[in-house]
């Protein structure tokens, strides 16, 4: 048996894995400026949990998820996690944060499992990076999220557009439902199976129509039903994008399909991948807490495609393999003892150091340096140890000179900072 990859699962090699990897550092490093802190969820959990969030009649639950029963816990189903958000609500009910300290701004990252169709930019092991902020039902959340968000995507230099809308809350939005029923009824021959069986079950998804989007333009705007709070609301969440400088644009046909989702909802495109270009989704969900057992405790959250986004920094040139500053070569088993030192030198100065085997010849050697991409190379030798030096290579510039370590160390840095 050939021992291969499963469909719909990677392996992430080189670029591939620098641009990930790229994605997560710059979404940590922003998230934690704007006070976040991380939240580390289990990868296994109850499938009750995700029936309770998402609903009995999600694709999710419905179609998606990998299941499988744990005799170790009482014969109970349990899932891979297919989202993170149901997980982290979990865990801020079970720790009590609802009724001790509800305001809570957490994010969280890793791998996620959906066994859907694979295609470019959507496979069966994905990796999400969340946020879930809880108790502040304010305009103010809703806007501060969305500007963390263009922020990162200015820092990675991707080209996005901002979609934004307000799908109202428990107020005005069965109105809206009852809208969309009535639209769906009469236009039933140009919906698909998927939007009939919708029509009563979850209706905000009829929105979603894949036989043709052009169906929608007719269907009723979720805008024309706000209530007056959330029309305010969302006026506020606009001015105060536009008071910021983000630019974004409203979507009144983007909806949330399932029913704990209130008032702001947004997606992020990203451009050069396709028809899978969403690189954020996110939304407002001030019902959820109560939904899954807790108190009721305002929430908004989105999560990155980071799997996406990876593909359009690489799209835009963005996540180029990262080279070594630096290598060192020893001339021979003798000079490996001093070559670590040189090597810890270097990395002590924060230089990025690819220390090289002893047993290859010295051309073989600067062949791999050059092939991988470093730009300087160091030679340890017996007769420049004696002399309290080593051979410096400029391989950029074909020069070669004896220096101190400190010089050699200073040379490599300044030529980092270019």
């Amino acid at each position: 048996m050939e021992l291969t990859r499963l469909r719909g699962f990677r392996d992430l090699i080189g670029a591939d894995a620098r641009a990930m990897s790229l994605v997560e550092e710059r979404a940590r490093a922003i998230f934690e400026r704007y006070s976040l802190k991380e939240i580390r969820i289990p990868v296994l959990e109850r499938t009750q949990l995700y029936a309770r969030s998402s609903g009995e009649t999600s694709d999710v639950v419905e179609k998606q998820m990998y299941t499988f029963t744990d005799r170790d816990e009482g014969e109970t189903v349990v899932a891979l996690r297919p989202e993170g958000t149901p997980g982290v609500v979990r865990a801020y009910i079970e720790a009590g944060l609802d009724r001790t300290d509800p305001e809570q701004r957490l994010f969280y990252s890793g791998p996620m499992f959906r066994r859907e169709r694979p295609q470019k930019g959507r496979y069966r092991q994905f990796y999400q990076f969340g946020v879930e902020v809880f108790g502040r039902p304010d305009a103010a959340c809703d806007a501060e999220l969305l500007i963390m968000i263009d922020e990162l995507c200015r820092d990675l230099k991707i080209p996005f557009t901002m979609e934004i809308n307000s799908i109202g809350d428990h107020k005005c939005r069965p109105a809206f439902r009852e809208a969309l029923v009535a639209w769906g009824r009469a236009h039933w021959d140009e919906l698909d199976d998927d939007c009939h069986n919708r029509i009563d079950r979850n209706p905000l998804r009829l929105l979603d129509c894949k036989r043709d989007a052009k169906v929608t333009e007719s269907a009723p705007k979720s805008l024309d039903f706000l209530c007056d709070e959330c029309r305010t609301h969302f006026e506020t969440v606009k001015e105060l994008l536009s008071a910021a400088s983000v630019e974004y644009v409203v979507n009144p046909r983007m909806v949330r399909g399932l029913d704990y989702y209130t008032r702001t909802a947004f997606e992020v495109m990203a451009g050069g991948l396709g028809a899978q270009s969403t690189v954020v989704a996110g939304g407002r969900y001030d019902g959820l807490v109560e939904t899954m057992g807790g108190a009721s405790i305002a929430g908004i959250g989105f999560a990155i495609g980071v799997d996406r986004m990876a593909l359009a920094l690489e799209a835009a040139g963005g996540a180029q393999p990262k080279k070594p500053a630096v290598v060192i070569v020893p001339l021979g088993k003798a000079m490996t003892p001093q070559a670590n030192v040189v090597a810890q030198e270097f990395r002590s100065a924060g230089l990025d150091t690819e220390l090289f085997s002893p047993e290859r010849k010295l051309k073989a050697l600067l062949g791999r340096a050059s092939k991988i991409g470093s730009e300087f190379v160091v030679i340890v030798g017996e007769d420049e140890n004696a002399r309290g030096v080593v051979q410096l290579l400029d391989l950029k510039q074909s020069g070669q000179q004896a220096v101190t370590l400190q010089e050699a160390i200073e040379s490599v840095r300044n030529s980092a900072k270019k």
